[in-house]
């Protein structure tokens, strides 16, 4: 894949950017008419005004949090990591919640998370009564070690 379209859909709406060339993700931007504040423990949805169209069902838009805001505010993603199939077509939001020690306010403007196109695999599944024996077996949460 070479080119992903992009649709703004608002004057307002900021093209996602990469802050360097050798950045994986391209900056999101929020597209708020005003300000939105996310109270400690609270979470909001900041919409990006942009809507995207991958153009290959072998590739998916991963959104993650911008690391900066979670390490010196305590403000990511409240599902983690957000998924934009390559069929959506509709805007991109970003869920941001703040597990922070004060109130954060998104402005028009800001960086608030990150998305990387990624190729995928979706492989057909098959039934079996039996998986493949390994060393770890079913060991779950900690089997390997801290």
């Amino acid at each position: 894949m070479k080119i992903m379209n992009i649709k703004l859909l608002s004057n307002s709406a900021s093209i996602p950017t990469r802050a360097t060339e050798g950045s994986a993700g391209y900056d999101l931007y929020a597209n708020v008419k005003k300000d939105i504040s996310i109270e400690v423990g609270e979470k909001e949805t900041i919409p990006t005004g942009i809507a995207i169209d991958i153009g290959d069902s072998g590739y998916v838009c991963l959104v993650y949090p911008r690391s900066g805001l979670a390490i010196n505010k305590g403000v990511s993603l409240s599902n983690s990591v957000g998924v934009v199939d390559s069929d959506y077509r509709g805007e991109i939001k970003v869920c941001l919640k703040n597990d922070g020690k004060e109130k954060f306010v998104v402005k028009n403007g800001d960086r608030i998370a990150q998305m990387v196109i990624t190729p995928i695999e979706t492989p057909e599944l098959n039934i079996v009564e039996n998986l493949k024996d390994t060393i770890r077996g079913k060991g779950g949460f900690g089997s390997t070690g801290v």
